[in-house]
Parts: C-alpha cells; structure tokens; sequence
C-alpha cells in the first residue's frame, strides 16, 4: 500500500487531501489485519499563505466522516513534527489548536523526541505540556537529533552522537509512561536500546 506522496490530510488541495483520508482508513485496517495496536500519521500542513484553521478542520472532518462509519479500526496516532511555519503539529500553540478539533474522537498521540527538539520544543517538562493539552501519550518515538535545537530539520541521531542530552531523553521516556519505539540509525540502535534499558531498569 505504498502511497506515492506523503499524507497530508491538513492539505486543502482535493488532490492531496481526498486520497490522504482514504489511505489512512486503509492503513488502518491493515494495520488491524497484520495485529498492530495503531496507525502513527504525521500532522500534515497547509500551503504558505493558507489559514491554519483550514487544516484542524480537514483534520476534524477525517475522524467525524470515520466516526460516522464506526471509527478506524485501530487507534489513530498524531505524530509532531520538526519543520514547516505551516505545520499542524509543529508547535505546540497549534498542536492545542489540532485537539481542539480532533480530541473528543479519541485521537492518540506520538511523542518524537528528535521531532520536538529541532522544532524549538524545550525538552525539560515536555511530557506536562503535552499532557496537558492532549491528556496522554501513547507512543514514545525516542530519537535523538543530528541537527541543533530548532533547526526544524527531521535528521534522528543515536543517543550518544546526537544533540539533544541523553538523561534529557531518558527524562522524557520516564516521564511519558508509554511504549516506546527507538528509530535511531541502525549501527549504534542496540547500544541506544540497551543504554535506555540500564537507565530506566527495563
């Protein structure tokens, strides 16, 4: 089922938006088909110039139409992410605005670390505001960053060569309460999982 543009529900362009809302309905039914626990989809944007409040609403639309329908068949994940001035779930001011619009439906959220950092998202206390915006987090995406704090690029690092301090990710993962998926470069992934494991006694 490989989509051959990036999913952008936000998107007010039909040709971008149509085919994005069906392709996360069929994802997650496969996702439930092949035993996943949920579907992770990025927050999307909209284009320069357009209003924000264009793309929370295209992303209200999506859960209303599938709550119509007796929902997704697995629990949708909004992930954050690193860069774009027009980005849904950037900044935190618009990820409050994205669940103002979504949350009653139950929306899950993923946490990425490396996401957070390089879009200028303090990492001390990030689990409290998240929280309390979204009220939970379901999935931790543990990352560290190749590039410097706000850099709004979307570059993971391993634990030990990124920039982001590792007792600052292990703050987060401790904080956070939630599984956690390490998608660190695979050379040095063991060393990070183990690194993890030691300081949080996993």
């Amino acid at each position: 089922m490989h989509s051959p543009y990036v999913i952008n529900v936000a998107s007010s362009n039909n040709r971008i938006r149509i085919p994005s809302r069906k392709l996360v309905q069929q994802h997650a039914t496969a996702a439930k088909a092949v035993g996943a626990k949920g579907l992770i989809v990025h927050g999307g944007h909209v284009a320069k110039g357009e209003d924000a409040a264009v793309g929370f609403e295209n992303w209200r639309k999506l859960f209303e139409r599938q709550a119509e329908s007796g929902g997704f068949d697995v629990p949708v994940l909004i992930e954050n992410t690193a860069g774009g001035d027009n980005a849904m779930a950037r900044r935190f001011d618009a990820l409050a605005r994205l669940w103002d619009a979504v949350g009653e439906f139950g929306a899950g959220f993923c946490l990425d670390t490396c996401h957070a950092f390089a879009a200028g998202e303090d990492l001390v206390g990030i689990v409290q505001r998240v929280k309390a915006i979204t009220g939970r987090i379901d999935l931790v995406h543990l990352n560290s960053s190749r590039d410097e704090f706000n850099s709004a690029r979307d570059r993971h690092a391993n634990i030990a060569d990124g920039t982001i301090e590792p007792e600052q990710l292990v703050a987060v993962l401790a904080a956070a309460q939630a599984p956690a998926v390490v998608e660190t470069p695979d050379e040095g992934q063991a060393a990070d999982i183990e690194f993890l494991r030691a300081k949080l006694g996993g």
